[in-house]
């Protein structure tokens, strides 16, 4: 008798031997467009290569193993040290090798190396989001410390632009590949670090000793972290090595790591200061000033972190669709499904744009105007875009249905993800408060967003409407309706680059579907076939 209750068919194939470039066709074209086109045919060979089968195992294991916290070795000494699975150095190996922590601090860096840097970075964050976090700080503490490292650690520079990853536990100045945390957060202030606590007392040598606590300090094992602490002057940014340069460990003891939501491949710490030993970056009571100038990196990389995640999770939305039958049909070819996947991919159209817009003006800091577009944008598209990802994660989960709620797929782990980048590096409110400080206090700022649509006014009624209402909260800005002045100018910030490079009809169903108040009318059949063929590289 044949026990066989079942033959397993109309299951999709899993989404593991893409390129992750070459099928994103808003991809290749921003990057084209922003002057990185130097970089695309490594940017293709990254794409094909974290799109294989074993780069995204490297993801999975990274996330099932997370790190472990060793606080003491066999004979009782004290270690504070986190031990990883393999598969996180690996991850980090490659993306150290392509030089997403450093890429534009390069002194021979190419024009355009912002841009593909972020390319990079979006490449790597669809396999494993994690391992971004030391690489997101490294990057934003990078040229800050090549101008300001103490000169005890001179030494560092060398190893700060390499493209190693080095995970040995030596001091800095021996090492071929540097990493740099952050630790600014304690139990009573959160977002409020003028409230922190940790002391610091100069000694005779110029170093100063700490005493407190960090609520996350972040990617604990860095080779260093710059901390905000109270000295005599006012709040200071202290750069703290985790090993002195003679080898000996700093009294930074860690406490537990956190047990989190997401981000579980990464490891987050509570740390207490017993007398470390750190170095004065800048002033003492100029700390605010220092890490604002990372705090901007640090933000992009959250928005672009999102929306690279949002990237992946209609992959394999598409990749899945394309595959399943339902009702005598592809997924892909139902009326309702193709409006819900075009969609999806009208946004994500208009975010990578958006983001490599920014990214671009990144890339120009010598730029007045380029700064204040940075400066002005960051925060909103941060606020935005992190928040819009959460609910887009869970519509491709509906896409998938069952089975991807199930930990099999790679949804729920993209889902977990999302919140973090929406709350680290300042949480919604703070980014609406930031766009506001800009609005109030830079009196270029509304020239420069004339000059920014003025190009694409009267191409599209809502656009025009939207425009006009912004101005006139402009006029009088409110605390109160800070998410909403924040999210019509990102809205209208993404807009003028879709009326500016899409297709006309792309462009004025992007306008129709966020601008338009009744929430836009259905996507027609023409511009939901451009737009799954461009999310697909050209075709399934």
């Amino acid at each position: 008798m044949d026990w066989q209750t079942h033959t397993v068919f109309n299951q999709p194939i899993p989404l593991n031997n893409s390129n992750l470039f070459l099928s994103d066709l808003a991809l290749c074209e921003a990057v084209h467009r922003h002057d990185a086109g130097w970089d695309s045919e490594l940017l293709a060979s990254i794409g094909q290569q974290l799109g294989t089968a074993e780069s995204l195992e490297l993801g999975r294991l990274a996330n099932v193993h997370p790190p472990e916290l060793i606080r003491y070795d066999p004979q009782g000494q004290r270690l504070d040290d986190v031990r990883f699975h393999p598969a996180w150095h690996l991850l980090m190996q490659g993306l150290c090798a392509n030089r997403v922590h450093n890429l534009p601090w390069e002194e021979t860096a190419r024009n355009g190396a912002f841009v593909a840097r972020a390319a990079r970075f979006m490449l790597h964050a669809q396999v494993e989001a994690g391992t971004l976090c030391p690489i997101t700080m490294t990057f934003a503490a990078t040229p800050l410390l090549l101008k300001t490292l103490p000169p005890l650690f001179s030494d560092w520079r060398t190893a700060l632009l390499s493209d190693r990853y080095d995970s040995h536990q030596t001091a800095g100045g021996q090492k071929r590949g540097l990493l740099i945390g952050m630790g600014m957060t304690e139990k009573q202030g959160g977002s409020d670090v003028l409230s922190n606590s940790t002391r610091a007392q100069r000694l005779a040598d110029g170093s100063y000793q700490l005493i407190g606590h960090k609520w996350f300090y972040s990617v604990p094992q860095s080779d260093a972290h710059l901390v905000l602490a109270q000295a005599s002057g006012g709040l200071t940014c202290f750069f703290v090595p985790r090993l002195l340069p003679d080898g000996s460990r700093n009294a930074i003891r860690l406490e537990r790591l956190k047990d989190k939501l997401g981000n579980r491949a990464n490891a987050s710490s509570e740390v207490e200061f017993q007398q470390a030993l750190g170095w004065p970056i800048g002033e003492e009571g100029d700390g605010i000033r220092q890490i604002l100038k990372m705090g901007g990196l640090t933000r992009f990389d959250c928005a672009l972190g999102s929306h690279s995640l949002m990237r992946r999770a209609l992959s394999v939305a598409l990749y899945h669709a394309f595959q399943r039958q339902a009702f005598g049909h592809n997924l892909v070819d139902l009326p309702l499904m193709r409006q819900v996947l075009g969609r999806m991919a009208l946004q994500l159209e208009g975010q990578t744009a958006f983001m490599f817009r920014l990214a671009s003006a990144w890339g120009q800091p010598h730029s007045p105007q380029e700064a204040l577009w940075a400066r002005l944008f960051t925060p909103a598209a941060k606020f935005a875009i992190c928040k819009t990802g959460i609910p887009f994660v869970a519509e491709a989960m509906e896409v998938l249905g069952g089975i991807g709620y199930c930990e099999e797929s790679e949804l729920p782990r993209l889902y977990r993800e999302m919140p973090v980048n929406s709350i680290w590096e300042g949480s919604g409110n703070i980014m609406c408060l930031d766009v506001l400080r800009v609005l109030a206090k830079q009196p270029d700022v509304l020239a420069l967003l004339l000059d920014e649509y003025a190009e694409v006014k009267g191409q599209d009624r809502h656009f025009d409407r939207h425009w006009r209402q912004l101005q006139q909260r402009l006029h009088r800005l409110s605390e109160a309706q800070g998410r909403e002045i924040t999210g019509q100018l990102y809205l209208l910030g993404v807009g003028a680059q879709m009326l500016r490079y899409a297709s006309p009809p792309v462009s004025q169903a992007w306008c129709r579907m966020m601008l338009d108040p009744r929430g836009g009318a259905m996507l027609n059949e023409q511009v939901i076939s451009e737009l799954l063929s461009r999310a697909t590289g050209g075709g399934r």
